[in-house]
């Protein structure tokens, strides 16, 4: 017999919330296969069995709270054959698989809640394009939905559809005042990001200031080089390599941007490892790029784009999300016109983006039509000055309406 106990997560992190069993009590399992997804501060881990034979009991429900080396299951021990077998009716059997045909897709398994089990990319897709997972067939022998199953729904031939009876709406609580409400448990990345950012705001004494970026100059030149640049390097051209290799120029004329309060010492970072703000289901999550610095322009969007893709399908590692001196977000990817970005931890400096909007600006002494930018550098005015600040944006500003000096830079 084998427990299976929280693992060791990270230095800073000590419990974790049980987000989804993905076995039950009766199920065999092999050893290495995964049996339970764990949801963090700031990444979702999923653990493994760690011997072969099967799920005698579950010690913990979901949304239940777990500290690391907490027993959460138990595992009798034993060859797959002799772990104990569940009729199997003749509408779930599994279909043979004849020579030379593809294998059949499995039926969809469901947990002790009469959830499907699939992963969290397949979960979110599916809500994406508005597909019921129990519809969705899978080839996973294990009958755990996956992405590509999803997509294979999706382009399938439809079928009628069946109609069903609707299902029992949530319950709904009323107030005092007899108006309706709905209570929600806030998710621990949730509760995580709305502590931390409160700490933030008490403890760093932060300023923003506001610029404006006339992108005309930037967008005619990835209009003209974006083909070529995807045909180079197989990665698109985007604007945020340009932001990042300004942000790395600029921190190096203002060192003390790209710096650390330590209780009475400034720690000023030699390196340039620039967090990058990505939105997912869960909450805000800030992924690293790492030595941004050395890297050129198409490496920098890589790094985006992996990153991007690895927080989206729920993938990131810890290390992904620690050690960053600066932090870029760009609210402009959800139409905001303006915004006050908040510090990243003990981070000094943000930067932040926005929507891109045609105004009217003045060139010269004529009024143009241009694409502009408002952009915004919080800051923590405990050692960063407002002419450091303003230098700062200023120099970013510079930077990308004349992108020749930018390539210059980097």
């Amino acid at each position: 017999m084998a427990e299976i106990r929280v693992p060791e997560l990270a230095e800073s992190i000590t419990e974790g919330t049980i987000a989804q069993w993905l076995k039950k009590p009766g199920d065999y399992v092999e050893k290495g296969e995964y049996i339970v997804e764990l949801e963090t501060d700031k990444v979702n881990v999923e653990v493994i069995s760690e011997e072969a034979g099967t799920i005698t009991e579950l010690q913990a429900a979901e949304g239940d709270t777990v500290e690391v080396g907490q027993v959460i299951a138990v595992v009798q021990a034993g060859a797959a054959g002799s772990a104990p077998s569940a009729p199997v009716s003749e509408a779930s059997a599994p279909a043979p698989k004849a020579e030379g045909k593809d294998v059949q897709p499995e039926p969809v398994k469901e947990d002790q809640n009469n959830r499907t089990i699939a992963s969290p990319a397949a979960r979110k897709l599916a809500r994406e394009k508005g597909i019921d997972l129990t519809a969705v067939k899978t080839v996973d022998p294990l009958g755990r939905v996956r992405v590509q199953d999803v997509e294979t729904h999706e382009n399938a031939p439809k079928q009628p559809a069946v109609t069903k009876a609707p299902a029992a709406a949530a319950p709904v609580k009323k107030q005092d005042d007899g108006k309706p409400t709905e209570r929600e448990r806030m998710s621990r990345r949730r509760q995580t990001i709305a502590k931390r950012l409160v700490e933030v705001q008490q403890t760093a004494a932060m300023l923003t200031t506001f610029n404006e970026i006339d992108m005309t100059n930037i967008m005619d030149l990835r209009k003209r080089k974006k083909d070529k640049f995807f045909d180079d390097h197989d990665v698109r051209l985007g604007f945020m390599s340009f932001f990042t290799k300004a942000v790395v120029a600029a921190l190096k004329k203002y060192p003390y941007v790209n710096a650390e309060i330590d209780g009475d010492e400034i720690i000023l970072k030699k390196f340039y490892d620039i967090g990058v703000a990505v939105s997912t289901d869960d909450g805000l999550v800030v992924p690293v790029v790492r030595n941004c610095d050395s890297k050129n322009f198409a490496e920098i969007e890589g790094s985006i784009m992996e990153m991007a893709l690895k927080a989206r399908d729920n993938k990131l590692a810890l290390a992904d999300l620690q050690g960053g001196s600066f932090t870029i977000t760009n609210g402009g990817v959800f139409g905001s016109l303006l915004s006050t970005p908040i510090l990243n931890g003990s981070q000094v400096g943000i930067l932040g983006m926005h929507t891109i909007q045609k105004r009217p600006v003045a060139v010269g002494d004529s009024i143009e039509i241009r694409p502009m930018m408002y952009v915004a550098l919080s800051y923590d005015h405990r050692i960063i000055d407002g002419k450091e600040a303003v230098g700062f944006l200023k120099m970013v500003k510079e930077l990308i309406e004349n992108p020749e000096d930018l390539l210059l830079e980097g």
